[in-house]
């Protein structure tokens, strides 16, 4: 991967500025979830090739207080905290010994995962398949959960798995080591939820065969199905959960010395398209340049991946930051938007940047992104490179996407702000990489090798 200093700055000229959506079309394997050799594609929630639909209207209606609320909900879920900052309420019903699921006793154990569906796959459940729009994460509440029928009444049906079509389909026993339920009682594994003295629905696990394409294929996956009144925001059918837990996707990945667990490209906007693989090869093996940094251990949540951010270059210089701002965790997170700094590293950060562009008209601040530029009226404009700089020597450099932001994606040369910020005083990690900082690189995971790499210009 190329050094910061191999790309001090980053020009936007005028010829690249298009509409998102603007006489696009989308490929029937994008639209049907099945695609080339790099996996099934991935879909940004508001991408017009959506199976989803109306990502038009929403795209309309989204605003900066949307992305900047949806990020608070996020960095609170990932600190175990509640919507109001404070200690999350003791999880639900879970098997001892670290292996077990939280799901929320209280509300939707779905909706209750803030962002969780910034972007989609589509996945095939049972035999015949069932293709299911999902999202994917990799820090959940430890198990693939779906939208499974029976639904409520009042709910519409169509993007619900349908347990009795799979001939593979088993239920798994209550008290099984595959159940995570203390209190279930008769032959399934199933749990009963409810609140305010009002029955939500079940809880079941399940196994069937899971298909994200053909040549990437999971017998006697493990799964929730969640009944009833459960159901997403987004109409999609549920999340696959690629955590470090035993009976996650990730865990069941086919294993080889020549392959990873999983890897993942995220669209760099809507209109463009990624990509999830199973097992895929190591990209070294295939030519690709590929910057490691190794797994850490994380005691507190052994079901996460957390990496070590030693630095921060810009312009192709490293910037003087105290290294206790970077002591701890830093989590690569597939659902923040922003990148967010300790305070103290953050503000190193903005100062010197804010230096780099003093040629520009600053703008007003937008919520905890303080950092804003008018490049109204403008032909070009440009912004000192950013480099991440990880445990291990992998120099990761952000694209245009992952430096700025652009609350208009249709027109860049209007306002912009630096899409990093100062994480919470209360946070525990060091950073949190957001999606933004990700978008059109390759995220590789080799679990059995310890570390997670990144490749540059893939999607």
């Amino acid at each position: 991967m190329a050094s910061s200093a191999a790309v001090p700055s980053l020009l936007f000229c005028l010829v690249l500025l298009v509409s998102p959506y603007l006489g696009y079309s989308c490929p029937t394997s994008y639209t049907h979830g099945r695609s080339s050799s790099d996996g099934v594609p991935v879909l940004h929630r508001l991408s017009p090739c959506s199976p989803l639909g109306g990502a038009r209207n929403q795209e309309k209606t989204t605003t900066v207080a949307d992305v900047l609320h949806r990020d608070a909900l996020r960095l609170r879920s990932l600190r175990g905290e509640d919507n109001h900052g404070a200690p999350a309420p003791a999880p639900g019903p879970s098997a001892p010994g670290g292996g077990g699921v939280s799901i929320p006793v209280r509300g939707d154990p779905i909706e209750a995962r803030p962002g969780a569906f910034e972007y989609h796959v589509v996945a095939g459940f049972g035999t015949p398949a069932q293709e299911l729009t999902v999202g994917f994460d990799t820090y959940t509440s430890s198990a693939t959960l779906l939208k499974c029928t029976p639904c409520a009444a009042t709910e519409p049906c169509d993007q619900a798995f349908e347990p009795s079509a799979s001939s593979s389909l088993a239920q798994v026993p209550c008290g099984s080591p595959d159940c995570p339920f203390h209190g279930c009682s008769g032959p399934s594994c199933t749990f009963s939820l409810g609140t305010n003295n009002t029955l939500l629905g079940n809880v079941t696990f399940m196994t069937d065969k899971l298909t994200l394409t053909s040549s990437a294929t999971v017998e006697n996956f493990r799964f929730a199905c969640l009944e009833a009144g459960f159901r997403p925001r987004d109409n999609s059918t549920g999340i696959l959960d690629l955590s470090r837990n035993s009976h996650s996707l990730a865990s069941r990945a086919p294993s080889s010395p020549g392959t990873v667990a999983f890897s993942y490209c995220l669209p760099s906007s809507p209109s463009t398209v990624g990509f999830l693989s199973l097992g895929a090869p190591k990209p070294e093996l295939s030519g690709r340049k590929v910057s490691y940094t190794p797994l850490r251990s994380n005691p507190g949540n052994g079901n996460m991946y957390v990496v070590e951010l030693v630095g921060v270059g810009l312009g192709g210089r490293d910037l003087s930051v105290p290294p206790t701002a970077f002591a701890g965790d830093t989590l690569v997170d597939l659902h923040t938007t922003f990148t967010y700094l300790r305070p103290e590293a953050y503000s190193v950060l903005r100062d010197n940047f804010r230096q780099w562009m003093t040629e520009y008209k600053p703008a007003p601040p937008l919520g905890v992104l303080d950092t804003c530029y008018n490049f109204t009226g403008r032909n070009f404009f440009s912004v000192p490179a950013i480099t991440l700089k990880f445990n291990g020597g992998a120099d990761v450099d952000m694209s245009m996407n992952g430096i700025m932001y652009f609350p208009d994606p249709g027109n860049h040369f209007s306002i912009a702000c630096l899409a990093f910020a100062a994480a919470p005083t209360n946070a525990r990690e060091a950073a949190v990489v957001g999606n933004r900082a990700q978008s059109s690189m390759e995220v590789v995971y080799d679990v059995r090798g310890g570390k997670v790499g990144f490749v540059p210009f893939r999607c």
